[in-house]
């Protein structure tokens, strides 16, 4: 769920089709000019990596909240939290040591990305951890 809308957001966001978003996210591991030149595979190599990181952003939360359950009681301002931390992970630690072309800091992307990350990666995180371990009857 979270890798569906933060990829939609990124398409809205940035205005660009699909395919370009997701060969950028392959440019962090490949390069700009081979994840451009690539095509649609390149397209589906980014799509996998994006998904990739959506699953280790969740189960970091997941792991974080079985040791500290107050995470899941107090899930609103949790998923927030964890929404900021994987938005700044991202931007101050992923994509420097990454091969993607970096431009200048834009800090109205970085604001728009953040809030994104907010509502679209960390809350819907949290919640559905939340949900998955009242299901599994562990309570929140």
């Amino acid at each position: 769920m979270v890798g569906i809308l933060d990829g939609l957001f990124a398409v809205c966001l940035y205005r660009a089709s699909p395919r370009a978003i997701f060969q950028s996210i392959a440019s962090g591991l490949l390069g700009p000019t081979p994840a451009y030149a690539g095509g649609w595979s390149t397209a589906a190599l980014g799509l996998a990596l994006h998904f990739l990181i959506a699953t280790v952003a969740t189960a970091v939360f997941v792991a974080a909240s079985r040791l500290l359950p107050i995470l899941l009681r107090r899930w609103i301002l949790a998923g927030l939290a964890h929404g900021a931390g994987v938005h700044l992970f991202m931007n101050f630690v992923v994509v420097p040591l990454s091969s993607m072309r970096q431009g200048a800091f834009r800090p109205f992307y970085f604001a728009i990305g953040l809030i994104g990350h907010l509502f679209l990666v960390g809350l819907p995180i949290a919640y559905f951890a939340r949900q998955a371990t009242a299901r599994d009857g562990q309570g929140a």
